[in-house]
């Protein structure tokens, strides 16, 4: 963990089938939300397809790089974040080359299908709160349920990307996809009854991995309270 770092800078070496599965082996060992395990990978080498990916990718980095890409988050210093966005700029340029990629999703169909057939049990259980407390309930559940399939999805790619670092392989966890999601999932054929929640490009390092700077504890714990 402490030396694993997000490589934006990747060779273009194919990467081994049998490595790929292994990841995605890693990944299904991670918590699910009732152990319903509704994670689903997408794993992808095909070029055409990759191409195709990167002309999205180009439109949503650059957009993120104009907007964003002068803040600096607290704690970095001026000279790791002109290296960040050096390598944010690199790994887009070159994101074609990318010998694979890996979306990390949660098919919701077989959730809902489950709701449905609960659907009268469930409702006559939140009728038993009170107008009061069903109104909050019902208020915060699709938050709930959006941050629910989340934290059931991002544990698996935190063992992925652990399992890319003990093989050698560079990996980074990105989200902006989610700024054109839905032409990112009909580059890659992905239903409308999936969610998306990153795309791990995958590859050999052109530099070296870790070591990471972190914040100590201390600046991070809150005790008893915020």
């Amino acid at each position: 963990m402490r030396t694993m770092r997000a490589i934006r800078r990747l060779r273009p070496d194919p990467v081994p089938d049998e490595l790929l599965i292994q990841l995605i082996e890693a990944a299904t060992w991670a918590p699910s939300g009732g152990n319903g395990q509704g994670f689903r990978f997408v794993v992808v080498t095909d070029r055409e397809r990759i191409a195709a990916v990167a002309k999205l990718w180009r439109e949503v980095t650059t957009f993120y790089a104009e907007a964003f890409g002068r803040i600096r988050p607290p704690g970095m210093t001026a000279e790791a974040h002109e290296k960040l966005g050096a390598a944010i700029l690199f790994q887009r340029d070159h994101f074609h080359e990318t010998p694979a990629l890996i979306v990390a999703c949660q098919d919701t169909s077989e959730q809902a299908a489950g709701f449905r057939g609960q659907a009268g049990h469930v409702l006559a259980t939140i009728a038993r709160l009170g107008p009061r407390r069903a109104l909050t309930i019902l208020r915060n559940t699709p938050r709930a349920t959006s941050l629910g399939s989340a934290a059931s999805t991002y544990p698996a790619v935190q063992n992925l990307l652990l399992a890319a670092r003990t093989l050698g392989l560079g990996a980074t966890i990105t989200t902006w996809h989610l700024l054109l999601e839905s032409e990112f999932k009909a580059a890659l054929d992905i239903p409308k009854s999936v969610q998306t929640y990153a795309i791990i490009p995958i590859g050999w390092p052109r530099g070296k991995l870790g070591p990471t700077s972190r914040r100590p504890p201390a600046e991070v714990i809150h005790r008893d309270h915020w």
